[in-house]
């Protein structure tokens, strides 16, 4: 197992702020960090060695979409994240689509 960089670490301090019931999006977490894009984000969440201390569930994208999981976007995956996040208590608009008012700044 490889160490996380530095930039993976500051992606991990920032997402373990979201507090439980809350989301908030790829592109928010690099504007809080100051570094990368909402895509760099999102691969040093697939690659999160620390969940669930790193809750990378409650990032998504900023339509609302789920984004992925662990890396994967597949079916399964995506019904493990939602289920995660409405037993949290966020609210949906859809079947994979959090509603914009659960998304934090």
């Amino acid at each position: 197992m490889r160490n996380p960089t530095n930039f993976e670490l500051e992606v991990y301090a920032a997402v373990r702020l979201i507090p439980a019931g809350n989301v908030t999006t790829y592109g928010r977490i690099a504007q809080r960090i100051a570094r990368g894009s909402a895509r760099a984000v999102g691969t040093a969440l697939a690659r999160n060695p620390f969940a669930p201390d790193v809750p990378c569930h409650r990032v998504v994208c900023a339509n609302g979409g789920l984004g992925g999981f662990h890396g994967h976007t597949d079916a399964a995956a995506m019904l493990k994240k939602s289920t995660m996040l409405r037993a949290e208590g966020v609210k949906f608009v859809g079947p994979s689509m959090v509603a914009q008012s659960a998304i934090i700044a």
